[in-house]
């Protein structure tokens, strides 16, 4: 009897083990077989320098019309943030005049993903950003948008990529993308290798030069409250470095910001924009992780100091933001965050930084 049972035991034990090795080895066998997942974070490598541009535009989209209008010009496309963001700048002419776009394209790294923000040098608005991947030499990225009060889908599309030439094309869906009507495509040809250094000034003070001030390199001490809105009184401090840039003629800036301490460790972008005819700025602010820029806050300058405004999510709850800018001297300046949940009535500061300009 109990060699009965020992044999059995034996014989269960063996079936275990024998389970186990095979259960490991088709594991081991699928880890092999599975693709490695591709790392997207150089797909637009292929865009840097600068780039002769041709420009054909649908004048009136998804109306049956085939009127066009074409553009000539050029295109800047150069890294931003260390790598993790590109910016594209456009400078065209056509029938109507002198046109200027630009593009910041951020890439998720979780998702694998590229997000491209474009803005109109007229109208300095934010569209929906687009958002998807390459695929065999291929990049389509998609979004949702309206024309004309409908709704629509936007797809981008980066085409016959090669050292020295690419296509890209717009196209609309009114129909959940069924079809798709080409509304824009641009052919580019290399010009140069290199891109310039990017230029530092307007044409004209129109208030593009509000932000002069604050161009260069920062050191930059932090206190950050731990719990906003909860009636904490604990801050923890970080140190680090902001460095900002000129970009689009002028017309906007984009400032690098790193830090870290005891409050942690954080890297912000902030891309900041002129709306010249509202005279007032917008703000994005975007972080490594996530790939997208923020719901803008807009603000303008009075008496050399800039407050910028918006609502968000904090705690499930919708408050007031308001991120304020200004110099104090000439080589130190600082900036504040505050949160109000009352309307605007009483704001609680939240985030503060004193910068001192590096030679």
């Amino acid at each position: 009897m109990y060699h009965s049972r020992s044999h059995r035991f034996l014989a269960l034990l063996w079936s275990v083990v024998v389970g186990l090795a095979l259960t490991s080895a088709a594991l081991a066998e699928g880890k092999r077989s599975e693709p490695a997942q591709r790392d997207g974070a150089h797909d637009f490598d292929f865009g840097f320098g600068v780039w002769k541009t041709h420009i054909v535009r649908r004048v009136h989209p998804l109306t049956g019309s085939q009127e066009s209008i074409e553009l000539n010009g050029t295109v800047t496309s150069r890294k931003v943030w260390g790598g993790r963001a590109w910016l594209e700048e456009i400078e065209t002419d056509g029938p109507n005049g002198h046109w200027q776009g630009l593009s910041l394209f951020l890439y998720n790294p979780t998702a694998r993903q590229w997000t491209q923000a474009f803005f109109n040098s007229a109208t300095v608005a934010y569209s929906p950003p687009l958002v998807g991947s390459f695929n065999g030499g291929r990049g389509e990225l998609f979004a949702p948008d309206t024309f004309n009060g409908r709704s629509i889908l936007v797809r981008g599309v980066w085409t016959d990529i090669t050292p020295d030439a690419h296509r890209y094309e717009e196209s609309y869906s009114a129909d959940g993308g069924a079809t798709w009507e080409l509304v824009f495509s641009a052919s580019k040809t290399r010009l140069a290798a290199e891109p310039p250094a990017a230029a530092t000034a307007a044409a004209k003070h129109d208030g593009s030069h509000e932000f002069d001030f604050d161009l260069g390199a920062w050191t930059t001490h932090t206190s950050r409250l731990q719990r906003p809105l909860t009636g904490s009184t604990t801050w923890a401090a970080l140190d680090g470095r902001t460095i900002v840039n000129a970009v689009w003629g002028g017309r906007a800036n984009l400032a690098e910001y790193e830090a870290q301490g005891p409050g942690g460790h954080i890297e912000l972008l902030a891309l900041r924009l002129y709306n010249p005819t509202s005279r007032q700025w917008s703000i994005y602010f975007a972080t490594p992780g996530v790939g997208t820029l923020s719901i803008p806050a807009v603000g303008e300058f009075r008496n050399g100091r800039v407050d910028f405004y918006d609502q968000e999510p904090i705690n499930e709850k919708a408050v007031l933001v308001r991120f304020s800018l200004w110099g104090i001297t000439q080589d130190t300046a600082r900036s504040e965050q505050a949160f109000s949940a009352d309307g605007g009535k009483t704001w609680e500061v939240n985030w503060i930084n004193e910068y001192r300009r590096l030679p």
